[in-house]
């Protein structure tokens, strides 16, 4: 059947047009769609356009059939050709976020940035984050050396050095890290010694450690008497950590009177100069 400039084929089609994904756009039409009891309405989806050719083939097409078309373009001259190419084929065209856009900005004291796939990127950000703390969860405390090619940070030091928060506070940053106890009684896993440059230890003064190993007991309900709080146990295990730390030839952080985010800094300023992790 024709009408007007367009030939169609009675089954209505809603075209979803974006320079990105799509999918904002494709969710909207189908919570239309399902407005009218159409579950076979047809829903078509054209991501990642980024030319006005594009543009003229999609519409070419839509004008075969009973089409709406749904767009999420945020460049103006793919939003400009659309709006031309559909006014002259006739073809409804809604503009999903411009509308928004152009409120939020009337409200703001800065523009849009304008720039395709930013949700896409938040989106992927979030998923990296929530990956690095299920990684820093599972490889805490050793537990499975064979994650340690896996991360992007191996963590190493004795008892109450702060590897777990530091693990999980570059871990809200999106940097998979992994740590290792060391322990004179425990040989280091083999995999720490294949893990290359991504290794650093953690030292601590042994007046401090002390302490706070004495307070560690006292909360657990134990006496500070217990050779985990013994002086000259720390002494030995500072030592052998410094000689593990030296075999691998790892940077070395004193956590002394250090914050977990300052301690967490310093690691980032070593491996990741330059990068912004926030």
């Amino acid at each position: 059947m024709k009408e007007g400039n367009k030939i169609t084929t009675n089954s209505p089609v809603i075209y979803v047009i974006s320079d990105s994904l799509g999918e904002t756009a494709e969710m909207v039409a189908r919570a239309v769609a399902s407005q009218f009891n159409s579950g076979n309405m047809e829903i078509k989806r054209f991501p990642y356009v980024n030319d006005t050719e594009q543009i003229e083939d999609i519409v070419e097409e839509a004008a075969e059939h009973d089409a709406v078309i749904a767009y999420t373009l945020v460049l103006s001259e793919l939003k400009e050709k659309l709006r031309e190419v559909t006014s002259e084929k006739g073809i409804p065209a809604v503009d999903i976020i411009g509308p928004m856009l152009s409120a939020v900005e009337g409200i703001v004291s800065v523009p849009p940035k304008m720039e395709p796939g930013l949700l896409r990127k938040l989106d992927e950000q979030y998923f990296r984050k929530v990956e690095a703390i299920e990684f820093a969860v599972k490889y805490d405390d050793g537990k499975d050396p064979r994650g340690l090619i896996f991360a992007d940070i191996v963590l190493i030091g004795v008892s109450r050095t702060s590897k777990t928060p530091v693990s999980m506070y570059l871990a809200h940053k999106r940097i998979k890290t992994a740590n290792v106890p060391l322990v004179p009684e425990v040989a280091p896993p083999d995999e720490l010694f294949r893990v290359g440059k991504k290794t650093v230890g953690l030292t601590i003064d042994p007046d401090l450690l002390f302490q706070i190993r004495q307070q560690r007991l006292k909360s657990l309900g134990l006496t500070s008497k217990a050779n985990y709080a013994n002086m000259e146990r720390i002494l030995q295990e500072l030592e052998y950590s410094r000689e593990i730390m030296s075999r691998l030839g790892c940077p070395v952080v004193d956590v002394t009177n250090k914050a977990v985010e300052e301690t967490a800094s310093k690691i980032m300023e070593i491996f990741f100069k330059g990068e912004s992790y926030d």
